[in-house]
């Protein structure tokens, strides 16, 4: 049996394709995702991300446990700030990414992944059951919020016309709690798409509310609903990493492109030994973006060439609904990674040219 958001009605209703999506009965497309991409990239969009984990740790020692636990510093936030950090296994691999809220000194918010919510919550329970943590509690708060995002160039305006806090004010990775269409809502300037935007969470009870709240106040905008395929596009043209793809208890962060919020100047967290020695060795792969210069899509697991020695591996792939052109992800063996290196995908039984790019794509 499918997991549903309490917007599973209004997807339905809209007529959305649905898939299994890790579990969750999640609309793929509307009206299709070269149209909902462009959107968002052009005024905006509006997408269902309810599946998203929340889990909540509370207590005097709550940092202590936190920075033992993810591999950014979280001693660097203040009360209203995000972060995005990850979670690492003892060998480096990387157990999920994650954005983690300051509310209180002792009290924090992590958002993570819907496929991996009962797998991170056993992990951090672990943590905890072996740790030394002063007064520290651990509460899976999924069931307790609904998530919007509302991304694009016209999110701002369109938001504003439903609260009153001061969106002008809130800058980048920060965040604040007030009302959206009367109702209290934690407002985030983040998002998943590289644009300007919110994440909003609330209860459950109260998504159908602020969801037609904002369809009806993005209208003069041509607001439209987003779904998942055109949320994967977003994400890879500006290189954001998905879990499962670039990130994995076999990739590392220093390997899957967020060596930047792993701080291996911390005191400790669980995989900085490991992910200490592979810095010092020289880490063996490196996430590069690959665009293709003949005619080709590039999908996940096809295999990158130079000449005939396979050097790596498609992570993410996809025709670039901005640039019209195949683009994609990659492992790469370090040597051959840099920018402007000739390289070749195995589309089916082809070697088709690409070149590695600066990223983001766009």
């Amino acid at each position: 049996m499918l997991k549903t958001t309490p917007l599973n009605r209004i997807h339905r209703e809209l007529g959305a394709r649905m898939v299994d999506f890790g579990g969750w009965d999640m609309p793929v497309q509307y009206s299709g995702v070269i149209d909902e991409h462009l959107a968002v990239r052009k005024t905006a969009g509006l997408f269902d991300v309810s599946h998203m984990g929340e889990i909540e740790v509370c207590g005097a020692g709550a940092l202590d446990y936190i920075q033992q636990l993810t591999t950014n510093d979280a001693s660097k936030l203040i009360d209203g700030q995000v972060q995005y950090s990850a979670m690492c296994y003892e060998n480096g691999g990387v157990v999920d990414d994650l954005t983690l809220y300051r509310f209180a000194a002792d009290r924090y918010l992590f958002c993570v992944n819907a496929s991996n919510i009962e797998k991170d919550f056993a992990w951090m329970k672990g943590v905890l059951e072996k740790g030394d943590f002063a007064a520290v509690s651990l509460a899976n708060r999924s069931d307790c919020y609904a998530q919007l995002a509302l991304q694009g160039p016209c999110a701002d305006a369109i938001l504003a016309r439903l609260t009153d806090s001061d969106l002008a004010a809130l800058v980048f990775y920060n965040f604040i709690e007030g009302e959206v269409a009367g109702v209290k809502t934690i407002i985030s300037r983040t998002g998943y798409t590289g644009e300007s935007g919110f994440e909003l969470y609330f209860a459950p009870e109260h998504a159908e509310t602020i969801w037609n709240a904002l369809m009806a106040a993005g209208e003069p905008e041509g607001l439209q609903p987003i779904g998942l395929g055109a949320r994967d596009t977003l994400r890879l043209e500006k290189k954001y990493a998905l879990y499962g793809h670039e990130l994995s208890s076999q990739i590392t962060p220093l390997e899957g492109g967020i060596a930047w919020i792993t701080k291996l100047d911390k005191p400790s967290f669980i995989g900085k030994e490991p992910l200490s020695r592979m810095k010092e060795a020289g880490v063996p792969r490196r996430l590069v973006g690959l665009r293709m210069t003949q005619p080709g899509v590039p999908r996940e697991n096809y295999p990158v060439f130079i000449g005939d020695e396979e050097i790596g591996i498609v992570t993410s792939g996809t025709m670039s609904p901005s640039l019209k052109v195949g683009i994609a992800l990659a492992l790469i063996a370090t040597g051959h990674h840099s920018v402007g290196t000739e390289v070749s995908i195995g589309i089916r039984k082809r070697r088709v040219a690409a070149e590695i790019v600066k990223t983001p794509f766009v």
